[in-house]
């Protein structure tokens, strides 16, 4: 657990992102935000610090493809073969630079839920997995397979909900393998792993 004690300034944060993401973009960032707040209150975490996850996860979505290899590369940030081929996932590594450089988050917690809530990895902290579902989940979203049991699941065990989630997603990309980020397969290999687990205890 970060125990640096910051005083974030959410509603010129709020300001601040909205002038450099689309208005649908925010409407989600908001939606993110709000959902963080609520799964933070559930599970104990920082309601604060999930608020800026939320508010900045997508901070650098709206930054044109190629820019973002540019700004990537500037910064020595690494862009695997799969990320040139889908560039549109850098937002969420250069978003946590963003995160850093713009916004002065130096929380190595906020960073890294930033950095991971598209792809999601293997154990998880507690602030990673609640952007992660919060980007799935929150109130405007409204394609993905199996969202209202998602939801519900998602207040409920976190884990389980991370295996849902990663099991529909790969599902969904399936139609193209070469969409699919090596990344979100470990994650749900581990998620899965633990869903096995408890199903056996609850056989046993």
């Amino acid at each position: 657990m970060n125990m640096e004690n910051v005083t974030y300034d959410l509603r010129k944060m709020e300001k601040t992102v909205k002038k450099y993401i689309d208005k649908e973009r925010f409407e989600h960032t908001q939606g993110v935000r709000y959902t963080c707040a609520a799964l933070a209150m559930k599970y104990g975490c920082s309601v604060t610090e999930a608020q800026v996850a939320g508010l900045l996860h997508d901070c650098a979505k709206n930054i044109p493809n190629d820019k973002k290899i540019k700004l990537c590369r500037k910064h020595h940030l690494s862009v695997s073969k799969f990320e040139l081929e889908s560039p549109y996932l850098l937002h969420a590594k250069l978003g946590a630079w963003v995160a850093a450089q713009k916004y002065n988050v130096s929380n190595v917690e906020i960073l890294s839920a930033i950095t991971y809530h598209t792809t999601g990895k293997p154990e998880m902290s507690t602030l990673e997995k609640i952007v992660f579902i919060a980007d799935y989940i929150e109130p405007k979203r409204d394609k993905a397979a199996h969202l209202d049991v998602i939801r519900r699941i998602a207040f409920e065990d976190m884990d389980e909900c991370i295996y849902l989630i990663t099991r529909d997603t790969l599902e969904y990309l399936n139609a193209n393998p070469k969409s699919i980020d090596d990344m979100t397969q470990h994650a749900y290999d581990y998620y899965k792993n633990l869903h096995e687990k408890k199903e056996l205890q609850e056989v046993i």
